[in-house]
């Protein structure tokens, strides 16, 4: 075996909590020799049509971490998600941890600070969030080691965390037959994207990838999210048996044309760039969503 095919870090106990309403996959990651865990994507679920929320999905990971008596250190975000709210303020509320993201949330914050017309009350620093990840950061969950790579294209502030010998890499990649994130969100770059893909397929052959959703592509009959660097390398359907920059970014940008807005975008962005909590009450206690016609 060559040192490409090699994994010589520790292998992290890895659970998964599908939603099927916003095909996330949230994840709980373990260290093996310890009770200590993070939580990776959560999903608060939310009615759209009445504004209401739900805690059926976080419930079911604080039911989970409960019954097996682990300890919460991280709340991680790959990303500020476009397609589900985050449940983090919740679970940390319940069981502690530090809220994680990119840096360049600030850069997130900013343009979409503008788009919903936020005021002054909005930090735009990234202050919302316990820690701000950049490239090369290294941090642990108990004794299991864990690193940040910048994987940015799909949004500025992406990242794909290195935990043990698995990568958690949110939207950036997807299941080898469904291909690789848009880029068309303000911010988002197909060029930067395959730049960011290449970082990650360097890692070790059977480095395992974890990822953020699925949507089962066509002829295949159930929904997955974990594959590896080899796979991907090999049969990833945007991105594999080397496809180069030039041909990956014409087929990204015309693929993007053709996609809707994400169900979501509205309310996930506001409440998301916020590290999950919704904007400040209005004078009569009640938050409200901001909808920007023909903002995005």
């Amino acid at each position: 075996m060559d040192a490409q095919s090699q994994v010589t870090a520790p292998q992290a106990d890895v659970f998964a909590f599908f939603d099927e309403a916003t095909n996330t996959v949230s994840y709980v990651v373990k260290d093996p020799g310890s009770r200590a865990c993070a939580v990776i994507d959560s999903v608060l679920d939310f009615d759209y049509a009445s504004g209401r929320t739900d805690t059926r999905s976080a419930d079911a990971i604080v039911a989970h971490i409960r019954d097996r008596g682990l300890t919460v250190e991280w709340i991680l975000e790959t990303h500020v998600h476009a397609d589900h709210l985050s449940a983090a303020p919740y679970i940390q509320e319940r069981l502690g941890g530090k809220i994680g993201i990119g840096e360049k949330i600030r850069v997130v914050q900013d343009t979409f600070g503008k788009v919903f017309n936020e005021g002054t009350r909005f930090q735009r620093d990234g202050s919302q969030f316990d820690r701000l990840f950049a490239e090369g950061d290294e941090f642990t969950i108990g004794a299991l080691p864990a690193r940040v790579l910048h994987t940015p294209g799909h949004t500025p502030a992406c990242l794909t965390y290195v935990i043990g010998e698995a990568a958690f890499v949110g939207d950036t990649l997807f299941m080898p037959d469904f291909g690789t994130a848009r880029c068309d969100f303000p911010g988002g770059s197909a060029e930067t994207l395959y730049a960011s893909i290449q970082k990650i397929l360097s890692l070790p052959d059977a480095t395992r990838i974890f990822v953020g959703h699925d949507y089962k592509a066509p002829g295949r009959d159930a929904y997955a999210w974990e594959t590896t660097v080899a796979e991907q390398k090999a049969r990833n359907v945007h991105i594999g048996a080397g496809r180069p920059a030039a041909e990956f970014v014409t087929m990204r940008q015309t693929r993007d044309a053709s996609l809707a807005m994400p169900r979501l975008i509205i309310p996930s962005l506001q409440v998301n760039m916020r590290a999950g909590r919704m904007p400040e009450p209005d004078a009569n206690g009640k938050s409200y969503l901001k909808v920007p016609v023909n903002g995005l």
